[in-house]
Parts: structure tokens; C-alpha cells; sequence
């Protein structure tokens, strides 16, 4: 059944719902890396957007310090997305970075059309390489906290 089907706009579903849905240890290392490195707490919405047969639909977690998005978190049964987006400013930072990151993200970073205000790359989170390039990503966007 999809996440939207399970969890129609009405009906919030809980952070062990979601976690329970997504099934995977990489939900809980990315959510726990975001508290712990940034201090931010997940904020959940709610999207009706029916683009690509309605991948974007349905209740998604949102990650976001001073301002700025970090990601966006799609759960998906056993693996997630996550919108990373990369602003203006970060476009040749992330460029740099690309050498260091896997295949993927690199055609990933390739594919993905630039507009007006950056990218917005959309990670299929399944593996721990991708996960450590999200993170590696969003550290240009926002630097973690000097404590961690």
C-alpha cells in the first residue's frame, strides 16, 4: 500500500509509524545525525503534488536550522527519499565535492536541472554510501554545530 493510502492528509502519522513504514536502519542513522549534529527537530507536512504518479504525495518530514531547509524526507517502503537542495551559493562547493562522492550521486548531481535558486537533488536513500553523500551534502548548506 503506499504512504499516502496509509496516511491520508487527515491522519498524521506518528515518527514510529514512520519508521516502522520505512524499515530501515538508515531512517533512524539520518534522523538521529540531524538532532544530534544540528539540534533541529523534524517537522511534518503534508503534500498533494501528483507528480510522477504521486512519488511526492503524502506526509513527509521536513529538517530545517536558521531558515534553511537541510532536506525533506519522503518515507517510501524499505528506503526513503531525501530532498536535499543546493543553493546558489553552495553550486561550486557541491561541484568540488562530487569527486568524493559515489557514482550516483554524481549523475544524480549531473541529471538534476539547476533553477533559478539552485538544485534540489532527490536521493533514493538504500544504502549507506548515498546516505553519507546526503549528509556530506547538506554540510555545505548548513555547517554542523562546532560542538560535534
Amino acid at each position: 500500500m503506499q504512504w499516502s493510502e496509509l496516511f491520508p492528509k487527515g491522519r498524521e502519522p506518528s515518527h514510529n509509524q514512520i519508521r516502522e513504514f520505512v524499515d530501515t536502519p538508515l531512517w533512524g542513522s539520518l534522523t538521529h545525525y540531524l538532532q544530534q549534529t544540528y539540534g533541529v527537530q523534524p517537522k511534518l507536512f503534508y503534500s498533494n503534488c501528483s507528480m510522477q504518479n504521486g512519488m511526492w504525495a503524502g506526509w513527509n518530514v521536513k529538517y530545517m536550522k536558521s531558515g534553511k531547509a537541510l532536506c525533506t524526507l519522503y518515507p517510501k517502503q524499505g528506503y526513503f527519499l531525501s530532498l536535499v537542495p543546493i543553493g546558489l551559493r553552495e553550486m561550486n562547493e557541491a561541484e568540488l565535492l562530487m569527486s568524493s562522492c559515489t557514482d550516483y550521486t554524481r549523475n544524480l548531481f549531473k541529471q538534476t536541472v539547476a533553477g533559478h535558486q539552485g538544485k534540489s537533488m532527490a536521493f533514493e536513500v538504500k544504502d549507506d554510501e548515498i546516505l553519507q553523500d546526503v549528509i556530506k551534502l547538506m554540510a555545505l548548506r548548513k555547517k554542523p554545530n562546532a560542538a560535534c
